[in-house]
């Protein structure tokens, strides 16, 4: 959106837009759409099979039918078609733990105005905290890579390396698509044991477990084990700061073989600071959830690479969902 567009109408459109996402995170986390995945149901019977109020759900899936995710004949609702792909549990394509973990940061961005004025985060780290918001996190992060690893694979030349670092990689899922894409690769999953029972499922899954394994450990504190002809770091460097974001490249680069291959995938912000959008907000979920996480531009980027002691850096043709983007380079 322009600057030019903003008018009183479209400021009140953005200022209530959390309306929407809270119809829309009620009815996954009351589980309407899974409700609605094989037949047409009135609202009373929805009602009575979650255990809701009558008239309550009805104004509910009304309004999930207002914003285009139910459609309504008579006293009958039955979900639309992305409903049926992304909102029902049943589906492959479930999106609603991504929809949970968003549901979760809610009470932390209504206090962003108090985390700006103080200058510290307002809730937990997620990957810290219970263990539905875990799992929500994590398989939200699951279902987002699943929806880029592949194409990340396809434009990464990695023919003729043999072992893959994935740091912090949740459940993996960058390792499986690039152990899919090359067949003589083997690849090491390196994040906090909590994840362990995600990836090893996820790895098991996609019959890759004599090639993929999971190592546990925390890679700020504690050692990363073997040697390496790539290392991969996806969207973990946003939840620290500078100094941290230095140790952990550092760490990284001292895993790889000369000729090594080192990548980041962020939200990359210009180097302005002033957009893209989805990088400049995320930001502010990190200021909300981490003491100095943040997202970072381009040049900043480098200049970690550079400092770590990575050459021939250059940014990959790659523009993801949200602006995300990656930095590769060579260790000597």
């Amino acid at each position: 959106m322009g600057r030019d567009q903003w008018n009183r109408q479209r400021l009140l459109q953005v200022s209530g837009q959390y309306w929407k996402s809270s119809a829309l995170h009620a009815g996954v986390k009351l589980g309407v759409f899974t409700e609605l995945a094989h037949e047409q149901l009135s609202a009373e019977e929805v009602s009575r099979r979650l255990s809701c109020d009558q008239r309550a759900m009805t104004m509910l899936m009304n309004a999930l039918t207002a914003i285009g995710l139910l459609e309504k004949s008579g006293p009958f609702f039955n979900n639309t078609k992305v409903a049926q792909s992304l909102l029902s549990r049943n589906s492959p394509d479930y999106s609603g733990y991504m929809v949970m973990h968003h549901h979760h940061l809610v009470d932390s961005w209504s206090r962003l105005d108090e985390a700006v004025k103080g200058g510290k985060a307002v809730r937990g780290r997620v990957s810290h905290d219970s263990e539905e918001w875990r799992e929500n996190f994590l398989m939200g992060m699951f279902n987002n890579a699943m929806g880029i690893a592949p194409a990340v694979a396809d434009i990464v030349d990695l023919s003729g390396r043999e072992d893959l670092l994935d740091l912090g990689g949740g459940p993996g899922t960058y390792g499986i698509h690039f152990c899919l894409k090359n067949l003589e690769l083997r690849a090491t999953v390196y994040d906090l044991a909590t994840t362990r029972p995600f990836a090893e499922k996820t790895i098991q899954r996609f019959g890759l477990s004599d090639r993929v394994h999971f190592v546990p450990g925390d890679y700020l504190s504690d050692p990363i084990p073997g040697d390496y002809d790539v290392a991969w770091l996806s969207h973990i460097l946003h939840a620290e700061g500078h100094e941290n974001c230095r140790r952990i490249i550092a760490k990284a680069v001292s895993c790889l073989r000369p000729g090594g291959l080192i990548m980041i995938h962020e939200f990359i912000l210009n180097d302005t600071k002033a957009g893209p959008v989805f990088p400049a907000l995320f930001s502010l979920n990190m200021l909300l959830g981490t003491p100095e996480g943040q997202s970072y531009c381009e040049r900043e980027l480098f200049d970690m690479l550079t400092e770590a002691g990575v050459q021939d850096i250059q940014r990959l043709d790659f523009t993801g969902p949200n602006d995300s983007g990656i930095v590769a380079g060579l260790v000597g």
